[in-house]
């Protein structure tokens, strides 16, 4: 349980709470909890900060199994799973407590969480991101901004799956682009994976998305300026730390669309019928400092649609 921040209502007296995991630090949970009760609120549910059952793992994945079991064992009505690994060991966990996952790494029906989008039929639904489509979304925000880019450093953790990398490898081969697939398995792993990018031809690099990205993106962000290497990500703090482009779902948008859907099971939806959903709004930043140091022009095309440019 966190701390320190106002209760903004008494506990429910059904006794119904909301299980969640923070793979952050504990310095940045109060504004998730925020998020999450804000979500649940709008859902028609009076939810207070004494009926979310927390744990903070301070970005340490080997302990979220334990974490996740420890919020299940406090009989939670529904659990908000955010990212492919949780979403994989909370599945592992229960197949009878309503799960609300916000993960933009899986394919749900593919991964047999889900029988279909319209109607998961099981205890799994949330926000998913359709990645075909998006992958295609970094290929040619990379081709506008380098029109002679022929060969794309994809760096993969592969410990979210193989549905990412594969979709960039087909969208870049749509437009005519050769790739080199390069695993990652912590942050010690990124350095040599640029070198190795590098070393293959890659004139700009993907950081595919990955729980290990969202844990260190300033410091890759600020890793990818010391390489000069042109690169894009899905999280806006690697634009900001140094990084050419970050392109994805609002994190904080995602949460609170999958906060309401946790307000809803509250409420008695099954989450058997409930739809999953697509991210609703996205952002773009450009670090056109950063472009202008590695001899890329972000086009002022890309920056009019920007909505945030780092000069």
């Amino acid at each position: 349980m966190a701390h320190g921040a106002p209760v903004r209502a008494q506990t429910r007296s059904d006794g119904k709470k909301v299980g969640y995991v923070y793979v952050g630090t504990q310095s940045l949970v109060d504004a998730r909890l925020e998020v999450l009760l804000a979500g649940v609120h709008s859902a028609g549910q009076p939810l207070s900060k004494q009926d979310i059952v927390v744990r903070v793992i301070d970005g340490d994945m080997g302990r979220l199994g334990g974490a996740i079991k420890e919020v299940l064992d406090q009989k939670v009505a529904a659990f908000i799973a955010g990212g492919p690994v949780a979403l994989r060991l909370a599945q592992q966990a229960t197949k009878s407590v309503p799960i609300l996952a916000y993960d933009f790494e899986t394919d749900p029906v593919a991964s047999k969480y889900a029988g279909s989008i319209a109607r998961p039929g099981g205890n799994v639904s949330g926000v998913f991101l359709d990645q075909p489509a998006f992958a295609g979304k970094w290929i040619e925000l990379l081709r506008e901004c380098m029109p002679q880019v022929s060969r794309v450093g994809l760096i993969w953790d592969p410990g979210t799956g193989r549905l990412q990398a594969d979709s960039l490898i087909t969208a870049a081969g749509t437009l005519g682009m050769k790739t080199d697939l390069l695993e990652v398995h912590g942050l010690a792993d990124y350095g040599p994976a640029f070198a190795a990018a590098r070393a293959h031809g890659a004139q700009a690099v993907v950081l595919l998305s990955s729980p290990l990205v969202f844990i260190q993106v300033k410091a890759l962000g600020e890793l990818a300026a010391r390489e000069r290497m042109p690169a894009i990500t899905m999280f806006g703090e690697f634009a900001k730390a140094g990084g050419m482009i970050a392109y994805g779902p609002s994190l904080l948008g995602a949460y609170k669309q999958t906060s309401f859907m946790a307000g809803k099971v509250l409420g008695g939806a099954s989450v058997a019928a409930m739809p999953i959903e697509r991210p609703s709004t996205y952002e773009l930043i450009v670090n056109t400092k950063a472009a202008e140091a590695l001899g890329v022009t972000i086009p002022a095309s890309i920056q009019a649609r920007a909505d945030e440019v780092v000069e």
